[in-house]
């Protein structure tokens, strides 16, 4: 194992960080390239994220291998059925921040009703439920970034 007191090892609260924002946004991959490091945090059923130093395009093959620093990241067990974002883009629950949400906790959504608005590339795209379901959760803030995939609903299908 690497020391922690080596410069060139990752400052585990930095990598605890990234950690959380993964497992918020409920990412599969995020990596970030700095310097001579490299860290690589991946969703997986079987095999643990992993960090690792970067490794210069020049080395042998044998200088290649270095330790290993392991973040195991849980998979998020959520019951239910959820209503994910199609597309990168900005979260807004209505169309005008004076209009009221158009949908709480508790609505019942009928096939087509719209859920939300989704910002892209300053095209604003109307979200709807493509089944009746009852909203139990909102998992997202209102203006936040999305990433597509997103569970923006947890919801029960009616």
């Amino acid at each position: 194992m690497t020391d922690p007191a080596d410069p060139k090892f990752p400052d585990l609260r930095y990598v605890r960080e990234l950690a959380k924002i993964f497992r918020q946004y409920e990412l599969d991959e995020l990596e970030i390239e700095a310097g001579d490091q490299r860290i690589l945090l991946r969703q997986s059923d079987v095999a643990p994220v992993t960090v690792a130093a970067a490794q210069p395009v020049h080395a042998p093959v044998a200088a290649a291998v270095r330790p290993v620093l392991e973040v195991a990241v849980a998979p998020v067990a959520e019951a239910g059925e959820f209503i994910t974002s199609p597309f990168v883009g900005t979260f807004y629950r209505s169309a005008r921040p004076e209009l009221p949400s158009f949908v709480e906790v508790g609505k019942r959504v009928a096939s087509g009703d719209t859920v939300c608005i989704i910002e892209a590339m300053k095209l604003f795209n109307e979200i709807e439920a493509d089944f009746a379901c009852v909203i139990e959760e909102v998992l997202v803030e209102n203006a936040s970034p999305l990433e597509y995939g997103t569970k923006m609903f947890r919801v029960r299908k009616l």
